[in-house]
């Protein structure tokens, strides 16, 4: 948001200013205006520069809270699930949601398919006649649901796999969203096996007699 709203100001300012900045990415176009000078004036233009140092300092700012809370999130979720960000796409805001809903007992769940329903991923039955169909499932946690598509359409950009899935499944005869949901229950399998199989095991206990 403060990073549109400098870019909406930039159109507005002094003509040699605006060129200036204008063909900086946004890194080093937020450092240039966080180091404006205030002008000796007092019109429009000097307001401007001012307010595009405010801006960019305020995103300096937000962007290290944001650094600092994304370090500690991903501290928290490797001490508890220290496989699930080596996952590819998952990220520590999606880890985060995948593992609330999971709950602090992932054993609870008797299997991957009550994880996918937990989810809302497991597929719901829509045939009709001759129509063999499968549907979105509207129901589970929808922070999980809204985590596992976020990691779905990053792998679609990304990863060549996992586009040539997808083409595959609508050369089949399968709609994109059905793709996609075949996709996000193959996802849900992957996260239920990291969050099984990667809990820290406690260290082995000495055997009496004897001393590390």
């Amino acid at each position: 948001m403060a990073t549109s709203q400098l870019k909406a100001l930039l159109v507005a300012a002094e003509p040699a200013l605006r060129e200036c900045l204008a063909p900086l990415s946004n890194l080093k176009l937020i450092r240039r205006c966080s180091q404006l000078r205030p002008a000796p004036s007092t019109g429009p233009q000097a307001a401007c520069r001012h307010t595009l140092r405010l801006l960019a300092k305020r995103i300096q700012h937000l962007t290290e809270e944001i650094n600092d809370r994304t370090a500690r999130l991903s501290t928290a979720i490797d001490a508890c699930a220290p496989k699930l960000l080596n996952l590819y796409g998952v990220g520590s805001d999606t880890a985060a949601a995948l593992l609330t809903a999971a709950g602090d007992n992932p054993d609870r769940l008797a299997s991957e398919a009550s994880f996918a329903a937990l989810c809302g991923v497991s597929p719901v039955e829509a045939s009709s006649g001759k129509t063999q169909r499968r549907r979105l499932n509207r129901g589970g946690d929808r922070k999980a649901n809204s985590a596992l598509y976020t990691i779905v359409i990053s792998r679609l950009r990304w990863d060549t796999r996992t586009r040539s899935y997808a083409e595959r499944r609508v050369t089949d005869g399968k709609t994109r969203r059905e793709a996609i949901r075949c996709l996000k229950r193959y996802v849900a399998r992957e996260i239920y096996q990291a969050l099984l199989t990667s809990k820290r095991q406690p260290p082995a206990s000495v055997p009496a007699g004897r001393h590390p």
